[in-house]
């Protein structure tokens, strides 16, 4: 199947985006994906803040781009916007580190007030970078993901099945796009 990169722009290490995407992968692994997650915050400060593209775990970031088939990015919205460390990542990536992948934006944030961050802020710069396809994306409230003690993930019954609905057509989406460049 396909090796797909799961990125979270969370800045916390405890943060429900992060987790919201932990377990999303464990769908995509079911389905006999590949998956490599990222988090954008193990990614030194220095290298982002310092825009440091030779920086080691800035050029290894770079390779999981380039050796995924799709990506999904997942980041909190702060003030109608995804966050700024995730930001500070995909400036130091190759102007078209998404060419030919397949891209599944994802969000969250406290308020339904944010959920047109993923169309008006994320979906356009997604899309100067290249992708083949950038998916319909999803915004999830924090108040549908529960953290259990465990670190596991239990969401609200519609969110549940509407994000296993999108991933789904992730997959199928980017199976179709694997099909069509194995025939070019």
């Amino acid at each position: 199947m396909a090796t797909v990169l799961s990125v979270s722009g969370s800045p916390s290490a405890s943060s429900r985006t992060g987790r919201l995407l932990r377990h999303l992968d464990q769908r995509l692994i079911a389905q006999g994906h590949e998956v490599i997650p990222l988090d954008v915050r193990t990614v030194p400060a220095e290298a982002l803040l310092g825009a440091d593209f030779r920086h080691p775990a800035v050029v290894e970031a770079t390779g999981l781009f380039a050796r995924a088939d799709g990506v999904v990015v997942g980041t909190p919205v702060y003030k109608a916007s995804y966050s700024g460390v995730l930001k500070a990542l995909l400036d130091l990536l190759p102007q078209y580190a998404l060419t030919g992948k397949t891209v599944l934006p994802l969000a969250t944030g406290g308020s339904t007030a944010h959920v047109l961050a993923i169309d008006y802020a994320l979906r356009p710069v997604l899309n100067s970078m290249g992708a083949a396809h950038i998916v319909q994306g999803w915004f999830t409230l924090d108040k549908d993901i529960t953290v259990r003690d465990d670190g596991s993930v239990t969401l609200a019954p519609t969110t549940a099945e509407a994000l296993g609905h999108v991933v789904d057509q992730f997959a199928a989406a980017l199976d179709g796009t694997r099909l069509l460049s194995a025939a070019s």
